[in-house]
């Protein structure tokens, strides 16, 4: 195999690569510019016949359309002196058979493409045959309306063609419309097929346009996944079409497919602008660990707040007004959409304080199912002595009333009917319901916290496994944890709300019953990362963002993961994890 594809950024399923041609090429690409780029003898050279715009005409693309002839279909290459040629394996979306090449054209995406179900399925089943580092190509099917669900989906080679065959069909296509050419008093663009004048725009021109469009959405779409957002971004196109919100909504319920690719953290906020936002790994990832992980290990009353539009909840000014009326007498949990329910640990782990949110004052039926089924989900696991909800009325207490009558709890409510939260009236009834309990330590706070970013990070029980004997030091959120002896076992990282490991919390971490994330290298000793080829094994639960062990013949180390576990035993290039700490054996 060429060593010429390289995933240098994700975002889920989705990548920025590199092909390494003579020039470097950028996917999510047009393989019409790879092709040219490469100065390929084949790359489907357009001819347009000159005059009248109803002789025009397109040759078909001969890079991997249906019928492509069987020589060219064994490889992306013809012989060329200068040109090292990736080669590509043309596959049947139902007939998937991994093969040495570092691409992978699926033949039957005509039939496919419009059926949301159909298209996941294909994307999928394929998806889960081939390696991970090689790249997947759809031939005849892009627009600049569908292109960013299909990047979405994990397809990174697109071509010209269909673009190109509506502009001479006289169909001028933009990311939310596919005009017929005449009923276009005005050209709703300014690239340059379309400077001319409307008169003497020709269907010619309009195939330009087209292919412009789709190239320039494209470029969106890179965009989008270096910064971590292009589920925003879907969400939005989505809308343009039927098939392609269903495709969206079908690409949510492949949980593994989607889990697997999502990183655990990074520095990208999302949007929750849709309802279709509670679909998205991220949050629903959060809810499941939540209520399978976590582990509530004070012994004060509940008290459930509302969210607020400051991240982390504890620095708004209403959250400082409920402090100040609970003086560490009562746990904390935030319920919001879309995240379900927070503990106030776990306030700055992602997404909790990565996210924003459209707010009416109004809740869907949708959100009070989703966040009274997490509420419910997590009070059926935690005990508490008391219950108290201090919020408003409309969607917070009908979500809390759902709870209460479902587990037949008695709970308490301190804002009256038609009052704020951060009313005085209400504050102080909040007060009043507290009178009498005791306040916990800012040492229990910091001890409990600690243990639960382990839970939610490594599996329920982590936290009393590694962190029964500990000591804290600094200040909340930037917490320190040493052991007895007063070396450092971790520090938490408040931008993300995880644990960073020292090495000698890595070795706690491996001697105990705690599953550990590891994985195995070469006989060498990592310095800032460790590539895949190095890698000998990696176990498959690692997800980008886990902290991993690293251990070799040579090295133990500690880290952060830049792949999945299973990119990591397949990819031939590429980092796959930071190294934070090493020491050779």
């Amino acid at each position: 195999m060429t060593d010429y594809f390289e995933v240098h950024e994700r975002d889920g399923a989705a990548r920025v690569g590199e092909l390494r041609l003579e020039s470097p090429v950028t996917t999510p690409a047009l393989v019409d510019d790879v092709l040219a780029d490469a100065g390929s003898l084949w790359s489907g050279e357009r001819e347009v016949p000159a005059g009248d715009d109803s002789q025009l005409t397109v040759l078909p693309h001969r890079a991997f359309p249906g019928g492509t002839a069987d020589e060219v279909q064994e490889s992306f290459a013809v012989d060329h002196p200068d040109v090292d040629y990736p080669s590509v394996a043309v596959v049947s979306s139902e007939h998937v058979t991994a093969q040495e090449t570092d691409a992978y054209a699926v033949s039957d995406v005509q039939s496919i493409t419009g059926h949301g179900a159909a298209l996941v399925d294909a994307v999928v089943s394929v998806r889960e045959e081939i390696p991970t580092d090689t790249a997947l190509l759809f031939s005849g099917v892009a627009t600049p309306r569908n292109v960013a669900l299909l990047a979405y989906a994990g397809v990174d080679l697109f071509d010209e063609t269909a673009a190109v065959v509506k502009g001479t069909e006289g169909r001028y296509l933009t990311t939310d419309e596919a005009y017929f050419l005449e009923d276009l008093a005005e050209l709703p663009c300014s690239c340059p097929a379309c400077q001319k004048p409307r008169e003497e725009f020709t269907r010619q021109d309009c195939a330009e346009h087209n292919a412009n469009a789709l190239a320039a959405e494209l470029a969106i779409v890179r965009r989008r996944i270096r910064d971590g957002r292009l589920r925003d971004y879907v969400e939005g196109q989505a809308r343009q079409d039927q098939w392609l919100t269903a495709a969206m909504r079908e690409l949510d319920s492949q949980w593994g497919y989607l889990e697997e690719r999502t990183p655990i953290l990074r520095d990208a906020e999302i949007s929750a602008a849709t309802e279709d936002t509670l679909r998205r790994v991220e949050i629903q990832r959060y809810a499941d660990r939540v209520t399978s992980r976590y582990r509530n290990r004070f012994k004060n009353p509940l008290v459930l707040v509302p969210c607020s539009a400051a991240k982390p909840y504890s620095e708004s000014q209403s959250h400082r007004q409920f402090h100040d009326a609970i003086q560490w007498r009562a746990h904390l949990v935030s319920m919001t959409s879309p995240i379900g329910v927070v503990p106030q640990e776990l306030e700055t782990t992602y997404p909790a304080q990565h996210y924003d949110t459209v707010v009416t004052g109004r809740w869907s039926e949708d959100e009070k199912q989703f966040v009274s089924a997490v509420l419910e989900r997590y009070l059926e696991r935690n005990e508490y002595p008391d219950i108290i909800a201090h919020v408003p009325g409309e969607g917070y207490r009908d979500i809390v009333g759902r709870v209460e009558d479902e587990l037949d709890l008695e709970i308490t409510y301190t804002v009256p009917e038609g009052g704020h939260p951060t009313d005085e009236e209400s504050l102080a009834n909040l007060s009043s319901a507290l009178s009498g309990e005791l306040k916990y330590s800012k040492r229990e706070r910091e001890h409990n916290t600690v243990r639960a970013l382990a839970d939610y990070l490594l599996g329920d029980g982590a936290g009393d496994d590694l962190f029964e004997d500990i000591q804290t030091t600094s200040r909340y959120p930037k917490i320190q944890v040493r052991n007895d002896e007063e070396t450092q076992l971790a520090t938490m990282v408040p931008q993300y709300g995880t644990l960073s490991f020292t090495l000698e919390g890595a070795k706690r971490w491996v001697t105990s019953d705690v599953p550990t994330k590891r994985i195995e290298i070469d006989g060498f000793v990592p310095h800032g990362s460790v590539l895949a080829p190095g890698i000998v094994d990696a176990d498959e639960d690692i997800r980008v963002g886990d902290e991993v062990v690293v251990e070799g013949p040579k090295a133990f180390g500690i880290g952060r993961a830049e792949m999945f576990g299973r990119e990591m035993k397949e990819s031939t290039r590429g980092i796959a994890a930071e190294i934070r700490h090493v020491e050779e054996k």
